[in-house]
């Protein structure tokens, strides 16, 4: 063997404690709880992906031992007769690669990852967690869907579920765990999803409830929401050193579309500025919490819904992400440029925007009365006479017959 190794050299092997591993050249060395060394390997051959326990230092196993192993695993896997116990699976499952796509993202500085790990853990890996990663097909998606809907999950839940089946057999191209994407992955179709959103009473209501909460964060995470249609882990996760009053915008570095600079309104600045004088020195987030290892408030759940309740409101329609609606719903019933609206909301498309504007039609009605008063206000009615058809009246020359025809006002 030619192998060179920084790593796992036999100093670095002596000098490991419990529960520490070294890995080098597809090998892992383990040092066990009762000071045992484990080998084993782990590595990529010709696409596969293959996991053995090799043995432990008790029982002889060496360093030249494993690597002979792996030198004959890659030889036979050349010649297609993968020498490995019978049943062992060789070829990287799907729970594995979720495991491996979690810790991918983590180390990247991948978005929403903690979301992806919860739907992976709670739905995915239970349905398609036993399949090798590349043997997924489309008829194993198609029936997660129908397993799906029969559980009464929405078809919007689902698709989200979906794209993160989509987004990990991506990265398992790009990492080369795979050769290609083995499914094609079909969403369900999404209804028109009437968008919930507060009336400028029921606001009213839940800002009152808010002030009388006996959680301080409740009322500026509700009137943040409010005031700049922010989602939820935007908000909680605002830095201090992030908000410029002055210049009414708050610096989002991990936003879902990107780092970008949030506008905030004039009364959202006066509301926040009693809040930044009393914060304690050193204190880095808007929203801290001892209790949480980000340093920040995760979740306001129990409070939101306490608060909504409250409020004399149904929580099962109004949740964090109606303030979200809300903010962009008003706007877009305001005659606000849909662009401008795309700007505030941090939205990746115009399209995703465009959703709002159906939720009544008053500003659709307003913008047509403006062209309506705007015709009327220079073009004179014509005058339909009695008995005479629209075609022959329009036939005749205008100031015969008594008729009248269109006449600019001067």
């Amino acid at each position: 063997m030619s192998l060179k190794f920084s790593i796992l050299t036999r100093a670095n092997m002596r000098q490991l404690k419990p529960g520490q591993s070294l890995h080098e050249h597809g090998m892992v060395f383990d040092r066990l709880a009762d000071g045992d060394g484990n080998f084993r390997i782990n590595l990529m051959v010709d696409g596969k992906r293959v996991h053995r326990v090799v043995g432990k230092e008790s029982e002889g196993v060496t360093r030249e031992q494993v690597e002979l192993f792996v030198e004959q695993a890659r030889t036979a896997a050349r010649e297609d007769r993968l020498n490995l116990p019978k049943g062992r699976k060789t070829l990287m499952t799907f729970r594995e690669a979720g495991e491996k796509y979690v810790t991918g993202l983590e180390e990247e500085g991948g978005k929403n990852i903690k979301i992806k790990q919860r739907l992976l853990e709670q739905h995915l890996c239970p349905s398609l967690g036993n399949k090798p990663l590349a043997g997924i097909t489309t008829n194993d998606l198609e029936r997660y869907k129908k397993i799906r809907k029969e559980q009464k999950a929405a078809p919007a839940t689902v698709n989200r579920e979906l794209a993160v089946v989509s987004h990990l057999l991506s990265k398992a191209v790009e990492w080369k765990w795979i050769d290609h994407k083995p499914a094609k992955i079909n969403r369900l179709k999404e209804g028109s999803g009437r968008i919930t959103y507060l009336t400028r009473e029921q606001m009213d209501r839940l800002l009152t409830a808010a002030g009388e909460d006996q959680n301080p964060q409740i009322y500026p995470f509700i009137s943040i929401g409010l005031e700049t249609s922010m989602r939820k882990s935007e908000i909680l996760s605002i830095r201090l050193e992030h908000i410029n009053l002055d210049q009414h915008v708050i610096y989002l570095p991990k936003a879902k579309a990107g780092a970008r600079e949030q506008p905030i309104t004039r009364y959202l600045a006066d509301l926040l500025r009693p809040y930044l004088e009393l914060v304690e020195p050193g204190e880095e987030w808007l929203f801290p919490s001892s209790r949480s290892k980000t340093g920040y408030t995760n979740t306001i759940d129990k409070a939101f819904r306490r608060v909504v309740e409250s409020a004399e409101l149904d929580p099962k329609n109004v949740v964090r992400h109606t303030l979200r609606h809300t903010a962009i719903t008003h706007l877009v019933q305001a005659g606000v440029h849909l662009p401008t609206v795309q700007r505030i909301s941090g939205h990746k498309t115009l399209q995703m925007v465009a959703r709002y504007s159906h939720q009544n039609g008053e500003h659709i009605q307003s913008a047509l009365d403006k062209l309506e008063d705007r015709y009327r206000s220079t073009v004179e009615k014509p005058v339909r006479r009695p008995g005479v058809t629209t075609d022959e009246q329009d036939s005749q020359p205008a100031g015969k017959g008594g008729g009248k025809g269109p006449k600019t006002v001067k």
